[in-house]
């Protein structure tokens, strides 16, 4: 029974740590009263000298379509004519390198251990602990939107989704679930659908 309740915790365990995670990040002017922009337009997206991952148009596409609909749920209007707010969108994809460490050793009961030492008196628990032991190199992808008061041409409003970008097609995919949780964090909420 425990056996099964073991590796049945490991199975999910592993499930969820292949499955991508994103967080959230955003920051705002204080005093702005967001209620008050009823119309919205576009700036084009800043080059952030990195990879290109999201510069083509499925990933435009994926960006500003799903902000379009996040922001007409949120009662605004797209607009070319003197827009009361303007968005735009920055696309950075940059390597890093995180360190790789060991795994733990856990024993179990009786004779056995990494060496076969023999433990009379039962679990021989926990041996070592983890360590670095290297390097490895990993993809990040941002997607940081903003908002820019057209009368003031100051930003009033930025939030970014950070997530690790194992294979470029599959991030271009998860850009609408990404923009999705970005637009959350925007102070005016969306109606109810």
């Amino acid at each position: 029974m425990n056996k099964a309740l073991f590796f049945l915790s490991v199975t999910v365990l592993l499930i969820m740590g292949s499955c991508a995670t994103y967080n959230y990040h955003t920051t705002r002017q204080q005093s702005i009263d967001f209620y008050q922009y009823k119309t919205y337009g576009w700036l084009p997206p800043i080059d952030s000298l990195s990879k290109d991952y999201f510069t083509n148009d499925i990933a435009k596409s994926n960006i500003i379509g799903t902000a379009n609909k996040e922001l007409e749920a949120r009662g605004l209007t797209y607009t070319k004519e003197n827009p009361d707010i303007l968005f735009r969108y920055v696309a950075i994809v940059n390597n890093k390198s995180r360190l790789v460490y060991s795994s733990p050793y856990y024993g179990g009961w009786g004779w056995g251990g990494p060496w076969g030492w023999y433990r009379p008196w039962g679990f021989y628990g926990y041996y070592g602990g983890s360590y670095p032991v290297g390097k490895e190199r990993v993809r990040y992808g941002h997607i940081i939107l903003e908002a820019i008061d057209r009368s003031t041409n100051a930003v009033i409003w930025q939030a970014r989704g950070t997530g690790q970008v194992n294979i470029p097609e599959k991030a271009i995919n998860d850009l609408p679930k990404i923009v999705t949780g970005i637009m959350k964090e925007y102070p005016v909420q969306a109606r109810k659908r």
